[in-house]
């Protein structure tokens, strides 16, 4: 939309957020997610190039998004390969409504491209759903149940490729439009309701007007804002949301575990060859963890005496 300037403060009031909405005149359903602070919080852990960056606030929207349109009880993740300058991208958003997210580049450098057909031959983009076991309780260590579907690289951005997929997936017309800066990210997803729901020109007006909304109004604007804009005459039904956060699994009891686990002449070792203090980073959040040697010797000696066998039975 081009008759009114987006303004910058216009998405504060809804924060770090998903909101699931009925367009009933048009029988469309839809989900918007805006990420303030919880996108500055995984955007900070690491310097990115901006192509790069961008491509990573749009994939997190894109993670938050989904969980409000599929069934997700545990967590779901974007995940991009390519073969050159960027690697490897993730986000992942829990059912709870945490995110976190990371892009791993080439050590050969080399500029990364947004256009999501030049990222290799190779390349592969896939949306992964983890649920619990079926029947599962709380400290069952059974795998957990794995959906995931692959997104052809046809389109030149990831808005285009994931409203490409879900169009041929679940056979329903489907519009979605992500945005990111580095402030803030945002996303927007259309659905056709299934049947007849909605007068016969809804879908061809809900479209229409979202090709007037432009990325930098994504971002601007809060939801009752873009709703409004867009969709008053129809007529807009809130079905209920959530709060969205950063927050990652890893912790310093996991990393512990992870050093038991290679062995103590090796932890020494990664302690020896770093000036005595063994440095392990989160490769998702980018937090820190670090060992000295003194806190190595104490760790493998608590672990040998938690894993003592008795002599014999008792």
């Amino acid at each position: 939309m081009n008759d009114a300037s987006p303004t910058p403060d216009a998405a504060r009031s809804d924060g770090d957020r998903l909101t699931r909405f009925l367009i009933e005149g048009a029988g469309v359903r839809g989900v918007h997610v805006h990420l303030d602070q919880a996108w500055r919080q995984i955007r900070e852990r690491a310097e990115y190039p901006a192509a790069a960056a961008e491509l990573l606030g749009e994939a997190a929207a894109a993670a938050a998004l989904f969980t409000g349109h599929a069934k997700v009880e545990g967590r779901l993740s974007v995940q991009l390969r390519g073969d050159g300058a960027l690697r490897t991208l993730f986000a992942e958003c829990t059912a709870a409504g945490t995110l976190r997210g990371i892009v791993q580049l080439s050590d050969d450098g080399g500029e990364v491209s947004r256009d999501l057909r030049q990222l290799g031959p190779d390349a592969v983009l896939a949306i992964t759903i983890e649920n619990p076991p079926i029947g599962g309780r709380a400290g069952d260590d059974r795998d957990p149940a794995r959906y995931q579907g692959l997104v052809a690289l046809d389109s030149d951005s990831l808005s285009g490729a994931f409203e490409d997929y879900f169009r041929q997936s679940e056979q329903l017309p489907t519009r979605l439009l992500l945005a990111a800066d580095g402030e803030r990210a945002a996303g927007l997803m259309l659905q056709k309701l299934p049947g007849d729901g909605g007068d016969e020109d809804g879908w061809t007006r809900a479209g229409a007007l979202f090709d007037t909304l432009q990325p930098a109004e994504l971002l601007a604007w809060d939801t009752a804002t873009l709703l409004t804009r867009l969709y008053h005459e129809d007529g807009v039904q809130v079905l209920g949301g959530k709060p969205l956060s950063f927050a990652c699994s890893c912790s310093r009891e996991r990393v512990e575990a992870m050093l038991v686990s290679l062995g103590q002449d090796e932890a020494e070792a990664a302690a020896a060859a770093a000036d005595g203090e063994a440095h392990i980073r989160c490769e998702f959040c980018g937090q820190s963890y670090r060992f000295g040697a003194e806190q190595i010797a104490r760790l493998f000696a608590t672990a040998a005496t938690e894993l003592a066998a008795p002599d014999r039975l008792q």
